[in-house]
């Protein structure tokens, strides 16, 4: 399964969102994993920020990570950053982007 997200970035805090992306915790990137990710990748445009996330099942993988410590602890980095963020709630599924188009 391939989901689509957009979540936007503070414009005064797009140095040190960048920074934390360059140095992801190992421990964040293997729960990311054991969710059942097999990749994500995010693009930037402005602040303006497009996920791609492709998995096995993203609502499994919102409630696997949404029950991880080293999650709360990213994710709570993360809302000093961002003007939008990615909602891992049960609710959070909803808010995948729908295709409008596909090649």
């Amino acid at each position: 399964m391939r989901i689509a997200l957009h979540t936007r970035v503070r414009a005064d805090r797009i140095d040190e969102y960048e920074a934390a992306h360059r140095a992801v915790p190992a421990e964040l990137v293997e729960a990311i994993r054991a969710g059942g990710a097999q990749r994500w990748t995010i693009w930037r445009s402005g602040t303006d920020l497009f996920h791609v996330i492709e998995c096995e099942d993203y609502p499994a993988l919102l409630a696997y990570l949404n029950a991880q410590p080293v999650n709360a602890v990213w994710q709570a980095r993360m809302a000093e950053l961002l003007n939008v963020v990615h909602d891992y709630s049960t609710g959070g599924a909803a808010a995948a982007l729908p295709v409008a188009w596909e090649l």
